[in-house]
């Protein structure tokens, strides 16, 4: 199916895309406005499909135009010029995503990113010794003590993108780095961090009094 494509960016992983196509109506399909039946066509040919060009196409949003029909004689059908508005997502490497943790097997979490499902391998839930507790059915951390379970909302980073054909996309995640994973998890985070930086700053406050005293009693002999 050939087509042309006017992309409308946002500042993320979803986006609009205006593509012009040719269609084929048969004629079960005649009776109703074309548009309506554009869109019936366009939506099973489109929806839940993965290309590399465009990600996921979640949605046919819109039919915009269609055009009027072409009779090629060895067919039934109608070929008509379409116009119409998709909506995709297309994650990229390093991009930071947030998702509700939807399933855990041994090997790994389940992270679910609107339209599709990336994993978080065992060895990037966290910066931490994991255990995967068959009967709870989730993964603690031995040293940090650190839980995810299943209907946790998690924050992650893209580490790999798999975009096939067909319908299979496969999308991989980490929580390894600070400020990354559970909400508790980040907050701890900017708890050490914060004092970490109270610790550094008191001996440069402590270094700056030093030397402004030399220079006060300097002052005074004079």
């Amino acid at each position: 199916m050939l087509y042309s494509i006017k992309i409308r960016e946002n500042k993320n992983m979803f986006k609009l895309i205006t593509l012009e196509s040719t269609l084929e109506i048969p004629p079960f399909l005649y009776s109703q406005d074309k548009k309506i039946s554009a869109r019936i066509i366009l939506s099973d040919d489109y929806e839940g499909t993965v290309t590399k060009e465009f990600g996921f196409i979640i949605a046919v949003v819109d039919v915009l135009d269609v055009g009027l029909g072409m009779i090629i004689p060895s067919s039934a059908n109608t070929f008509h010029k379409v116009s119409f508005r998709i909506l995709t997502f297309r994650p990229s490497i390093s991009e930071v995503v947030r998702g509700a943790c939807v399933e855990i097997v041994d090997f790994g979490a389940f992270i679910r990113l609107g339209p599709l499902d990336a994993l978080v391998h065992v060895s990037q839930i966290c910066d931490d010794y994991i255990v995967y507790e068959e009967s709870a059915y989730r993964f603690l951390g031995k040293e940090t003590g650190k839980i995810l379970e299943v209907n946790d909302i998690v924050r992650a980073r893209i580490i790999a993108v798999s975009l096939g054909g067909g319908r299979t996309a496969k999308l991989g995640l980490t929580m390894r780095q600070p400020f990354l994973g559970k909400d508790d998890w980040i907050e701890r985070d900017l708890a050490e961090y914060y004092k970490d930086a109270e610790e550094t700053e008191a001996p440069e406050e402590e270094a700056e009094k030093m030397e402004e005293k030399p220079a006060s009693k300097k002052k005074k002999k004079k």
